[in-house]
């Protein structure tokens, strides 16, 4: 499914023919304001979930294979989006949206870095630096958006070029100030139903803080804290999933399907999930999401493009700022695919999760607030 997903977006960018052939679905008054974002949405989501699996190197056979394949497609379209004379190249200025994009592709870099870093070409790399810097104009508003300023950021420490302390800073501040308890934070000070806990704010806080440690110190003091709250949340996201695979279409940016699992997956890859939440439990409950959302009739066009909704086709589910490009952050739930296939998430038997439990009536105790 994966595969199936990711290949559309990087065949086409390989081939320097995104712009030329891809949707651009969204409300129809949004179209022409989104469409020069749109195509840097779609590289930068596809590559944020994708990247774990490009990493590994202990796959075989067709998997392997494919992963290769996926990887060198991977490669050469990083190479023609940032080529000023390519004619998939993309302004990574182009609207604020590009910063969200620019956080998510760095993100996705860091997560195989071998593969999208290393053995990109020199020419390659010093642009995509270039083009990152360039996001530095776009000012974040005093929400979730302050991690994108801070990943960037992240990123470029974390590679050796320069960076800036403030964004880190302040997005570390903020998020301090704004937790709201039992290992939820508000997006901005106000606290909203939906999934921007996973989508963004505890997979970047996470990740920042891993990227920074061996280059400034600073911040690791947070660290503690910032991962309990993180297995509290990962704890959640578990109990949120229904025995069918479905979950509450809760809050704004729900077409983003699986994707509102990101956080759950991102635990379980980087192998801290909370304790009674075992590796079989979410593997089995991100497979049931996945099939119920990427699986449902309508989700992509003949083309293989990902189209609006949730469970199949349902336009009216995407905001104003929804477009074709968004909808790859549904990639976020495929990251332990990161994991070698000699784990245990991939080793263990068949397990269910905790709502299949209860639902069937093991009797099992009770939650517990931190």
């Amino acid at each position: 499914m994966l595969s199936r997903v990711a290949s559309p977006v990087l065949e086409n960018l390989a081939a320097n023919r995104l712009k030329a052939v891809m949707p651009v679905e969204a409300k129809p008054a949004q179209v022409a304001k989104l469409r020069p974002v749109t195509h840097l949405e779609a590289l930068g989501r596809t590559l944020g979930g994708l990247a774990p699996w490009l990493g590994v190197t202990d796959a075989t056979g067709d998997e392997e294979l494919e992963r290769a394949r996926l990887a060198a497609l991977a490669r050469q379209a990083l190479a023609n989006a940032v080529d000023p004379l390519a004619a998939d190249h993309l302004a990574f200025n182009a609207g604020a949206q590009n910063l969200v994009d620019a956080a998510f592709l760095a993100l996705g870099i860091s997560r195989a870095r071998t593969e999208l870093w290393k053995k990109l070409d020199r020419t390659a790399r010093h642009r995509l630096v270039d083009a990152l810097r360039r996001t530095r104009r776009i000012q974040p508003p005093q929400n979730n958006w302050l991690l994108f300023s801070a990943m960037v950021e992240a990123f470029l420490a974390s590679i050796g070029a320069g960076w800036e302390v403030a964004p880190i800073d302040r997005a570390f501040q903020s998020h301090e100030s704004w937790y709201k308890g039992d290992g939820v934070y508000g997006d901005g000070a106000e606290f909203h139903w939906d999934y921007y806990n996973s989508y963004v704010i505890h997979p970047l806080l996470l990740t920042i803080l891993r990227l920074m440690a061996p280059v400034d110190a600073r911040w690791h003091p947070l660290l503690p804290s910032v991962l309990r709250r993180a297995r509290r949340f990962a704890a959640v996201q578990e109990r949120m999933i229904a025995p069918d695979g479905s979950f509450p279409a809760l809050g704004r940016s729900i077409a983003y399907r699986c994707g509102a699992f990101h956080h759950l997956a991102h635990m379980a890859y980087r192998q801290i999930l909370p304790d009674r939440v075992t590796p079989a439990q979410v593997r089995g409950a991100l497979t049931a999401v996945i099939e119920r959302t990427l699986g449902a009739a309508g989700t992509f066009d003949e083309s293989g493009w990902l189209r609006i909704g949730l469970a199949g086709h349902q336009p009216a589910l995407g905001e104003k700022y929804i477009t074709t490009g968004s909808l790859y952050l549904c990639t976020f739930a495929f990251l332990p695919l990161g994991l070698s296939p000699a784990n245990e998430f991939w080793t263990a038997p068949p397990a269910d999760w905790t709502s299949r439990k209860i639902w069937s009536g093991v009797d099992l105790p009770g939650d517990r607030a931190i």
